[in-house]
């Protein structure tokens, strides 16, 4: 979705996989020569939409449910409708055999659950909010069936109208469904049926009703637990929940999406189906409506704005947590510091709510602005947040300041959001952002070691499996290594690359001290080893170093060969380092002076590197 200005356009243009847009996907679209129109220099990606194949939104579902089991304590009930985990029903959610909603049980006039439904009983239920991380799927007994313009309650009753639609419009929309639907159940006018008609309005009554009429049929029929009703997909959600008067158009750039899209609106809204076109220019869509940069930015702990601040995005299991931050922006002429500090947060306000809306963030959200002294320029921040939040079909609310200064917010949160959709947790940290220091890693190797020499009694050396930088810090003279060696009476030895966790340690060979020194030092005296000079020597201005891992080679006279590949001669080996010295000096030779085979030279680099 798009907008202009930082305010919601008239304009909206779907794409493929998201972005200014909404994704499916589906495969590249064919393109020809034929340009499309350029977006307006002034617009920008408002949302981002993503939905990976295989991995639905099952909001909107309906199943035909078992129930699993009934908690009085909690007011609530686990029920299988097939998925992986039960989905959750709380007993504000039921509806009796009558059709009627159960009172609620806040107001001490509802039912016990347990009085309501058994264990093993079979319900209809609809899906209200998606599972999310450990818990299931949110569900509800009241089925709402959603059109375009209405959405119809079977289990309701009378005409209502959406709160977000202005106060003078509402009642003329009130009396056009009224004078259009006279039925069972219950019929609300949604957002987008702002500029509808009562032609509008009959048509999509007939829509709903026979597709109730399936529903109802397929449920008698399905057993359970079963799906009876699938929601639509995105493209179609999508573009059903924009009101009509903002509706300009949509671009798609897959053959299939684009069928089922004009055929949506052939059911729905025949005068829209002329403005749904086919992207086939050469430049990608999301390259073309700066959907591809939106994305990327969502990815990002940091975003910078305009003046040179920047928010610092956080997400935690409970809430999610914004700081604003001046960075390079000092202010410009005469200006004081409360200007300063109340133009970064105006600007902050903005791209937060937009960032928001980009993320699809729900939950708890905190954002720290910048502290102001001045009472109207913390309300002039807190009403550009507020203007901004209109234009956000989510449901939001938001707090006035807290003492600390923090502003509090909630926004609707009934999918994953972006972030999660496009990223898997990290396998070395595991989610955390930070893993474990070398350091910290050598000290707990130690302490194992110490049961590894205990527990082997009947052996005098070990071949231990580490991380290369692990391994520097245990050989290193001051990491006690020896005196555990001298205490014991054992060697240990080390293998492994940098493709190792840092948390690896494993005992992969245990024998004696000769078996373990062959199988664990790379190299053996007499060697020749075709290596890279990577650095001068520390302590002599003449010599070099190669690094093979965590295994430092000291070569004599290598100094002027750094960063060149070199054959050197092992002249001495120990545990972590070895002595060597340049087969020839001269860069044009390319083998050794005393003939030793390529075959015998990849043997010994293949002994280390294996």
């Amino acid at each position: 979705m798009l907008e202009t200005d930082g305010k919601p356009a008239r304009s909206r243009r779907r794409g493929r996989e998201g972005g200014g847009a909404e994704p499916t996907d589906q495969a590249e679209a064919a393109t020809t020569a034929a340009p499309a129109p350029a977006p307006a220099r002034n617009w920008r990606v408002a949302e981002l939409y993503v939905e990976r194949r295989g991995q639905r939104s099952i909001v909107g579902n309906i199943y035909k449910g078992v129930v699993d089991n009934v908690l009085p304590g909690m007011e609530a009930a686990f029920v299988d409708i097939g998925l992986e985990r039960n989905g959750f029903l709380h007993v504000d959610e039921i509806v009796t055999a009558d059709g009627k909603a159960v009172p609620r049980r806040g107001h001490g006039k509802g039912r016990a659950i347990d009085e309501l439904i058994k264990p093993g009983q079979e319900l209809i239920v609809q899906v209200v909010k998606d599972p999310l991380k450990t818990k299931g799927a949110r569900l509800s007994m009241q089925l709402s069936i959603a059109g375009r313009y209405l959405v119809y309650m079977p289990q309701g009753g009378g005409a209502g109208v959406s709160r977000r639609l202005p106060d003078e419009v509402r009642g003329t929309l009130r009396k056009q469904l009224e004078r259009a639907y006279s039925g069972a159940g219950g019929m609300i006018v949604r957002t987008a049926a702002l500029g509808a008609g009562q032609d509008e309005f009959e048509r999509e009554i007939a829509y709903l009703q026979k597709l109730y009429e399936v529903l109802e049929r397929r449920a008698e029929a399905a057993p359970a637990p079963s799906m009876v009703f699938q929601e639509a997909d995105l493209s179609i959600r999508v573009l059903r929940d924009i009101p009509a008067d903002e509706f300009d158009g949509a671009l798609i750039d897959d053959q299939k999406q684009y069928e089922r899209v004009t055929g949506f609106f052939q059911r729905t809204g025949p005068e829209l189906v002329d403005s749904v076109e086919m992207h086939e220019a050469s430049e990608h869509l999301f390259a073309r409506y700066g959907a591809e940069k939106a994305f990327e930015s969502t990815l990002s702990r940091r975003v910078d704005l305009p003046s040179g601040g920047y928010l610092i995005i956080d997400y935690a299991e409970a809430l999610t947590v914004v700081d604003i931050n001046t960075g390079s922006f000092t202010g410009r002429g005469k200006g004081r510091l409360e200007d300063t500090i109340t133009r970064v947060n105006v600007e902050a306000a903005d791209e937060v709510v937009r960032q928001l809306r980009l993320r699809d963030i729900g939950g708890i959200i905190v954002i720290d602005f910048i502290d102001m002294a001045k009472a109207r320029n913390r309300d002039q921040v807190l009403k550009t947040l507020r203007r901004a939040l209109e234009g956000d079909r989510t449901k939001t609310y938001v707090v006035e300041v807290s003492p600390l200064g923090l502003v509090e917010m909630t926004r609707q949160n009934v999918t994953e959001g972006v972030r999660e959709i496009l990223t898997e947790t990290c396998p070395a940290c595991e989610g955390e952002g930070v893993v474990r220091s070398a350091e910290t890693v050598a000290i707990e190797a130690l302490r194992r070691l110490r049961d590894v020499a205990a527990g082997g009694a009947d052996h005098e050396a070990f071949l231990i499996r580490a991380n290369p930088k692990v391994a520097a810090r245990l050989v290193h003279p001051e990491s006690g290594l020896s005196e555990l060696e001298q205490e014991t009476g054992k060697a240990f030895h080390f293998e492994g690359g940098e493709a190792l966790s840092i948390t690896t340690f494993e005992v992969t060979e245990r024998g004696s001290r000769e078996e373990i020194e062959r199988r664990a030092l790379p190299f053996a005296v007499g060697d020749e080893v075709l290596v890279t000079i990577a650095e001068p020597h520390m302590f002599n201005a003449h010599d070099a170093v190669a690094r093979i891992d965590s295994y430092l080679v000291s070569i004599s006279g290598a100094a002027p060969y750094v960063g060149e590949r070199k054959l050197v001669r092992i002249d001495g080996v120990e545990r972590a380092t070895a002595a060597a010295s340049l087969v020839d000096a001269d860069p044009a030779v390319a083998g050794p002076s005393d003939g030793k085979s390529d075959s015998a030279r990849g043997r010994s680099r293949h002994r280390r590197s294996g």
